[in-house]
């Protein structure tokens, strides 16, 4: 698996990545993110790709994206987390987290901190980011959809000097 930054190449993948009911409860579509990024430089739409299969996506915001949810200037959120219905249970959402602080470290070397919001009732999240090394360390905040948990990654400092 690989993680990239969304060209136009990729516009199919995106077209025809699905997701159920059910995940449009708790994230964006694809198609939705890439239509704000182009209008906001602060957000970069990341997919995560296996052989030819787009089968996890993401949005990296800075700035003020982050504002929210953490007073760190030096933090990126990670938004509208998903895995494509036909992947989901396949180990992909994991594996996309575990690439994630060495894609940030590269192409963000001034971020030392990526933070994202979970839904309350979204246990099963939840329990995948922690898995993957977020922390929640207790901050709480009110989104579209109700409560959110603030969970955050600590980048090592040690690999970028």
């Amino acid at each position: 698996m690989e993680l990239v930054f969304y060209e136009e190449k990729y516009l199919d993948l995106i077209e025809n990545y699905i997701l159920t009911d059910e995940q449009l409860n708790y994230t964006d579509t694809p198609q939705a993110c890439v239509e704000k990024q182009k209008e906001d430089s602060t957000r970069h739409s990341i997919l995560a790709i296996e052989n030819t299969s787009l089968v996890t996506f993401f949005t990296l915001h800075e700035k003020d994206g982050v504002t929210p949810y953490s007073e760190n200037t030096a933090a990126i959120l990670v938004r509208a987390f998903s895995t494509d219905f036909r992947f989901l249970g396949q180990g992909y959402a994991k594996q996309a987290l575990k690439l994630l602080p060495a894609f940030v470290e590269t192409h963000f070397p001034h971020i030392n901190e990526i933070v994202l919001a979970v839904n309350a009732e979204n246990m099963a999240a939840q329990h995948l980011y922690k898995k993957c090394g977020f922390m929640d360390e207790g901050i709480r905040t009110i989104g579209k959809k109700g409560e959110l948990f603030v969970m955050s990654f600590y980048l090592s400092r040690i690999n970028r000097l």
